[in-house]
């Protein structure tokens, strides 16, 4: 009986509708990728912003959560990109950079030409050329499908770049895609980028969403990355300022080939309202996958790690290591499928998720699952949950240490075994000081 009753619109939804309606035949693509909207679209307005009740939302109720829909953000005039110029200037220069203001990608800001391995096409211009292979691309053949806030983004998806990496190119330094939202006005972001990484290609990709201004933010992004066949990529995401009003949606499609290599790391330390979702699929045998993160969480603040991993191939590996350090009345969100096919023998999946809550108001919900359907796997999960070790918090005070310095040390500990999976020596010395500046705010 409730099937039959038409669910009613949320004051969001009826906006976001209005919105692409008044939008799609000004967005960006040719035919084909006009056709891949429409459905898009069509799937979200069917669903929904996800509440409770759809399972992979259970924890993180969108729709009430995001009770109006903002405008799509214009485009970046020059007192934005003055904005984006100066958070640039406070980074180190990289070799090669690739740069989105608002949502769009800016060669005159980027660094690309130290690195001629890689080439960068704007995404607004490789839709206007789009074939059906470009289409697969931007859609992960098929990874996430079915979740709405994706659906969303392809829906409205505008700015961005699809960036190509040779085959065979070993790119030393990291390759940074840097995003500024500059907030000067309440706005959405809809961005969506491609990295296709060629055959025995091997890269650390630095995805880096750095805010500034004071404005109202919704931001709806994807990354989609190809792993070609014996290629190794790593892939660190971490985000940049702070803010009540922000709402941050961020999807990492990952599709890893044959004998391939793939890792990515997630810092989750900024923002009022994050959820960072991963949804990977082995696209041939014998590959790997290691997939980590940590969430730093405090005051009201809402932090949720998402991820499906499918095992669609034989003799692969996959490893999910998460930890979540939770304060005030915070609350953390981990959730983990692995999917085993039944042409997946000998597949090799552990997930582990460790949380520490550091006040009584603070909430963790945790929900590791295994979905196995071969018969020769080894496969495992954890979850746990609770206060700092009391016996390690007494030798440290034992040693002269006052509580909050001693309670910091065992976070700081706590935090570096998850950032200790970031091979990049540079990179991991930076998610280091961010811990520990972040830890400082606990004692200042």
């Amino acid at each position: 009986m409730t099937d039959m009753v038409k669910r009613k619109a949320s004051e969001a939804e009826t906006a976001l509708s209005q919105q692409f309606m008044q939008a799609r035949d000004a967005l960006p693509g040719n035919t084909a990728v006009a056709e891949l909207r429409k459905d898009a679209f069509g799937r979200f307005d069917a669903a929904g912003l996800p509440t409770r009740r759809v399972e992979a939302w259970h924890y993180t109720d969108l729709r009430s959560f995001m009770g109006t829909a903002l405008p799509a953000a214009a485009a970046p005039d020059n007192a934005a990109l003055d904005v984006a110029r100066e958070a640039l200037a406070a980074l180190p220069q990289p070799a090669c950079r690739i740069v989105l203001v608002d949502g769009v990608y800016q060669p005159a800001l980027s660094a690309v030409d130290a690195s001629p391995q890689v080439s960068v096409t704007a995404l607004d211009d490789a839709l206007a050329g789009a074939d059906a292979q470009l289409v697969r691309d931007l859609t992960g053949d098929g990874c996430g499908a079915g979740d709405a806030a994706l659906d969303l983004n392809a829906a409205l998806m505008g700015g961005g770049a699809v960036v190509d990496i040779a085959a065979g190119a070993n790119i030393e330094a990291p390759l940074e895609i840097v995003s500024v939202a500059t907030r000067r006005n309440d706005a959405a972001i809809f961005a969506r980028s491609l990295v296709r990484a060629g055959s025995r290609a091997a890269a650390t990709i630095v995805e880096r969403h750095i805010l500034r201004g004071d404005a109202a933010l919704q931001a709806n992004n994807a990354l989609v990355i190809r792993t070609g066949d014996e290629a190794d990529i790593a892939h660190i995401w971490v985000a940049e300022g702070q803010g009540d009003r922000q709402l941050h949606i961020h999807s990492l499609l990952a599709t890893i080939g044959d004998k391939a290599k793939f890792s990515s790391f997630g810092l989750l330390d900024t923002g009022a309202f994050a959820r960072r979702q991963i949804f990977a699929r082995f696209d041939g045998a014998g590959a790997s996958l290691d997939l980590s993160g940590l969430a730093l969480v405090r005051d009201r603040d809402h932090r949720d790690t998402t991820l499906v991993v499918e095992h669609v191939h034989p003799n692969c590996k996959s490893s999910e290591y998460f930890k979540q350090i939770v304060d005030g009345a915070g609350t953390g969100v981990f959730q983990g499928r692995i999917s085993v096919s039944r042409e997946a023998q000998k597949t090799d999946g552990a997930m582990k998720s460790q949380t520490i809550l550091l006040s009584d108001d603070a909430a963790m919900y945790n929900k590791p699952e295994l979905e196995i359907f071969a018969d020769d796997v080894a496969c495992g999960h954890g979850a746990t949950c609770g206060s700092l070790d009391p016996d390690q918090l007494f030798y440290a005070m034992a040693r002269g240490l006052p509580r909050p310095q001693a309670e910091a040390l065992l976070l700081e500990a706590f935090g570096e075994d998850a950032i200790d999976r970031v091979a990049n020596e540079q990179v991991r010395e930076e998610l280091t000081g961010r811990l520990r500046h972040w830890l400082a705010g606990r004692t200042a």
